[in-house]
């Protein structure tokens, strides 16, 4: 078992709650560190000495400092999965790849960007975002009546990529209601060993 492994944080980011997720689901030991966004903390020397995008997550595994979401997922599989959440055959790879440029992609550009409108007051076309949203939730939705994750029986960091802006969608005013197989599949996510949820904004179709 490694030594507790730094996350730099922020509580309402889906980039780093894969990570947080991650980390959680292998078992391993985490000191969260949180990076203050609202006041540019990401954007000063300090943090930019960490990673020079001035992005979160960041994570330090005793001296090896590695950036970027779906690339620290890569890592800690590789690393510490034992074998799983990772491919073991190149069309696995392949497919797990497949996934993570949609979590990059469609996702970021989809439901991430619909709810950075709502919870953080970022200046996208919710219109289009939205339909943006749609489109890639429906594609999903489609993926998923015949297996249980994205790549099959099995999760792997795939799930763990695009899980978290899909389970935080309606806060974006993007429902979920149309798409049935896409929310049995975040249930099963909720369902594994070592699930840690992330914090729920009151904004879009959270909003009390």
């Amino acid at each position: 078992m490694p030594q507790s492994i730094k996350l730099y944080r922020h509580p309402l980011s889906g980039h780093a709650h894969r990570v947080e997720l991650m980390l959680s689901l292998l078992n391993l030991p985490t000191e969260l560190v949180f990076v203050d966004l609202a006041n540019g903390e990401h954007k000063k020397p300090e943090f930019l000495a960490i990673n020079p995008f001035g992005q979160v997550p960041v994570i330090d595994d005793n001296g090896t400092l590695i950036s970027d979401s779906n690339a620290i997922l890569v890592y800690l599989a590789q690393k510490y999965g034992s074998g799983s959440w990772q491919a073991q055959d190149p069309l696995t790879a392949a497919r797990i790849q497949r996934w993570l440029s949609v979590a990059a992609g469609q996702v970021a550009f989809g439901p991430a960007a619909a709810r950075l409108i709502t919870v953080f007051g970022a200046a996208f076309n919710a219109e289009e975002v939205i339909a943006r949203s749609h489109a890639v939730l429906k594609l999903m939705d489609s993926e998923l009546t015949d297996r249980k994750f994205l790549v099959g029986a099995e999760p792997t960091i795939a799930d763990v990529a695009n899980y978290s802006y899909i389970a935080h969608a309606p806060e974006g005013n993007v429902s979920l209601e149309a798409y049935p197989n896409v929310r049995a599949w975040l249930q099963r996510v909720e369902a594994l060993p070592g699930f840690v949820p992330m914090q729920r904004t009151a904004a879009g179709l959270q909003a009390i």
